[in-house]
């Protein structure tokens, strides 16, 4: 049985392929009491660092790819990663509730995404993915959870459908297997559209 989807084009062409559909695995963040507050402040300006340290390597692929202006998508990740109303909300949840380093880094990227996504401005409701793909990378690291491997190509070309790709998942892709993006949430102003248009990839959403 054929299903037809239809949706805003991000980049206009045409694919014929085998659909393969990629599912985020989004593990519930439990709220944990702490005693060494202290302790965990630290857990997390650890996070922050190392997750400045994988955008920095992410930009760096970038360029070679997709160019430096292009790749200037990472380098607005770390800023935000550095932005003072993004850090202290974190540090005053840890510090105020007593709580793990992952729910305050969960709560504030949900109420971040939040503020973002009720803007007027269309840019800026794009945003909203962004604080999250960085919430979730930072969140990763201090779960010890490896970042999920994108397909890296098996001889076979597929059309990619999912809720929705960070900048981070599509730049990580193997072009030569990837004939097109479909996803069910996201903007035409998103950076992950703007990645499919400069990578010549087709792109719904």
């Amino acid at each position: 049985m054929m299903k037809r989807v239809s949706g805003k084009i991000a980049f206009g062409g045409i694919a014929i392929g085998t659909i393969k559909e990629l599912s985020k695995k989004n593990d519930l963040v439990r709220r944990v009491h702490v005693e060494d507050v202290a302790a965990e402040q630290e857990r997390f300006q650890s996070a922050q660092k190392e997750a400045i340290r994988q955008l920095q390597g992410l930009y760096d692929k970038a360029v070679k790819e997709v160019g430096e202006d292009n790749a200037a998508i990472f380098e607005v990740h770390q800023m935000m990663l550095e932005d003072l109303d993004y850090l202290d909300s974190i540090r005053n949840i840890i510090e105020t509730q007593s709580v793990n380093a992952e729910y305050a880094v969960a709560v504030t990227g949900d109420n971040f995404a939040e503020m973002f996504a009720g803007m007027d401005d269309d840019y800026m409701k794009a945003r909203s993915a962004d604080v999250k793909d960085i919430s979730e990378r930072v969140v990763r690291i201090l779960s010890n959870h490896e970042e999920q491997e994108q397909d890296k190509g098996t001889g076979w070309k597929h059309i990619i459908v999912a809720d929705d790709l960070a900048p981070s998942e599509t730049i990580q892709m193997d072009r030569e297997a990837v004939l097109a993006f479909v996803t069910r949430q996201g903007s035409t102003n998103s950076h992950t559209a703007i990645l499919a248009r400069t990578m010549n990839i087709p792109a719904v959403i």
